[in-house]
């Protein structure tokens, strides 16, 4: 597993952010508050940053269309996320979030790649294998496949259902137990 990735410099590492940084849940995170880190996640993102391996986030936030929070407390969970990064802020070049429902067909809700193509347009980096997309959902493996970057699981928030439900559709996509365990493998 590690081999594979040392053999591929990344350019750019996309994270999905609920599940992936922080603690996921059913309910939606729908609040700073709520929004928990994963241990070992802030510092999985500082240590990309030292060896200056640029990083964006590309989330869905249906919360927002649902009305169970507004665009304001997504910036105060964003907010907080560059507070615990601290001096290391500017490690996360690009937040991408989709405020969309499923039902409402948009381009950018992951498994389409609209947020993708936003990331790769803002940061000037053109989405290819040599962009890892790290997700814990199969929608996060789909839109990466669709983008041409390449797929990594963890097995954080939904990760382990994603495993079980999904494993033979999942040939080729390096696996990690947490965010830390992939930066760990990529340097």
């Amino acid at each position: 597993m590690t081999k594979q990735i040392k053999a591929i410099a990344p350019k750019l590492i996309i994270l999905d952010r609920d599940g992936v940084i922080n603690e996921d849940s059913d309910d939606y995170i729908k609040s700073a508050d709520e929004w928990q880190p994963i241990p070992g996640s802030i510092e999985a993102i500082i240590e990309l940053k030292a060896k200056n391996i640029p990083v964006a986030i590309a989330t869905n936030q249906s919360g927002v269309g649902r009305g169970l929070f507004d665009l304001a407390t997504l910036m105060s969970m964003h907010d907080k996320l560059y507070n615990l990064l601290a001096e290391d802020k500017d490690a996360i070049q690009h937040i991408a979030y989709c405020p969309h429902t499923p039902d409402m067909d948009c381009v950018c809700r992951k498994p389409q790649t609209g947020m993708l193509d936003e990331i790769s347009l803002k940061l000037d980096i053109a989405l290819s294998p040599e962009v890892f997309f790290v997700g814990d959902s199969f929608k996060d493996i789909q839109a990466a496949r669709k983008a041409n970057c390449t797929p990594i699981l963890v097995k954080t928030g939904k990760g382990l259902k994603t495993l079980a439900k999904h494993q033979s559709e999942l040939a080729g996509v390096m696996i990690f137990d947490n965010l830390q365990q992939f930066v760990e493998a990529v340097i």
